[in-house]
């Protein structure tokens, strides 16, 4: 009797393993890969998370989100690709160009989403913005350049020259990048650009550019972006203002920026993740989309610590 109830015993908890198991296996399988941390992304990765949560894709429940963050380097971001590729995740999701390119380089067949890349197709991830025709599709992130040109020069009318700020290895930098030149072209404003190739560097090219430059201009730019800390402390000491490329470089220490709001960017990814897992869509036929709507923000502290008064009509 004993023998018996100790096999059914050994039977039921193999059971309950087995269900276990397919329980587990059965949850959708996301991995995601941010690039590093900073306001802007972070944001995009809450938005994105919240929007599945909304639309009935609860981490834990019925879906298992991996999150990775790859620390700014790039070595990093091919590791946790290839951990998603051999994890055989059902979707992946990732934040900022460098972090795409690394996935899309390792799978053809996985669905990729990513968020808070600029332009695309530029960066070699869709072979159009309107019609991916890979296994990639997504949300850019691209700010109203011309438009934060134009601020800028309502906000320091006597500006001549700025310093154009940003990282020389992103390509959603270098985009952005061409924008502001020709905007600054339309605005009569001559710049002078201040690359950088690793974080090291942010302190030393800005303190360069101080008594060359009237007003400092960063794009959306995730080098800087984590390391707009080291510029406010240059450019506000020197009284120079900062026109940023999004609202999280603002509040860091940058004046002012007429950007897109990445936690909705990451809402409307999660929009796009509901169609591949519930309609399953193909990345391949949906088209990049955009933000219609850009916001003005600006940072008091740094408005009275470098003297500058912000246009009533702003």
């Amino acid at each position: 009797m004993k023998k018996l109830l100790s096999v059914a015993v050994s039977i039921l908890v193999a059971a309950c393993i087995f269900s276990g198991c397919k329980e587990k296996d059965s949850k959708i399988k996301i991995g995601v890969i941010q690039l590093v941390e900073h306001p802007a992304l972070d944001k995009s990765y809450q938005g994105f998370v919240d929007g599945l949560a909304e639309a009935g894709y609860k981490n834990g429940e019925n879906i298992v989100i991996d999150y990775q963050n790859a620390q700014g380097e790039q070595a990093n971001c091919v590791t946790i690709a290839n951990k998603f590729v051999n994890d055989k995740d059902n979707l992946i999701f990732a934040i900022a160009t460098p972090a795409a390119q690394a996935v899309a380089n390792l799978t053809k067949k996985i669905p990729i989403l990513v968020t808070a890349v600029t332009d695309p197709e530029t960066a070699k991830l869709v072979k159009s913005n309107k019609k991916p025709e890979t296994n990639v599709s997504g949300t850019s992130d691209l700010t109203p350049v011309a438009a934060q040109i134009s601020l800028l020069k309502k906000i320091v009318p006597t500006a001549k020259t700025v310093g154009l700020l940003y990282c020389s290895s992103e390509a959603n930098s270098i985009f952005q990048i061409n924008i502001a030149k020709e905007a600054c072209k339309a605005n009569g404003l001559e710049f002078i650009e201040g690359s950088v190739s690793n974080s090291n560097e942010i302190q030393q090219v800005t303190q360069s550019l101080v008594g060359k430059v009237d007003a400092f201009y960063i794009p959306t730019d995730n080098m800087l972006a984590a390391g707009i800390a080291n510029v406010a402390m240059v450019a506000n000491d020197a009284k120079i203002p900062t026109i940023c490329g999004e609202d999280g470089m603002v509040v860091s220490g940058g004046l002012a920026t007429y950007g897109i709001n990445y936690y909705e960017l990451g809402k409307l990814t999660a929009k796009q993740a509901v169609k591949v897992l519930a309609e399953n869509a193909n990345p391949a036929d949906m088209p990049i989309e955009y933000l219609e709507k850009f916001d003005f923000s600006y940072n008091k502290d740094t408005a009275a610590a470098i003297g500058i008064t912000i246009p009533d009509n702003l």
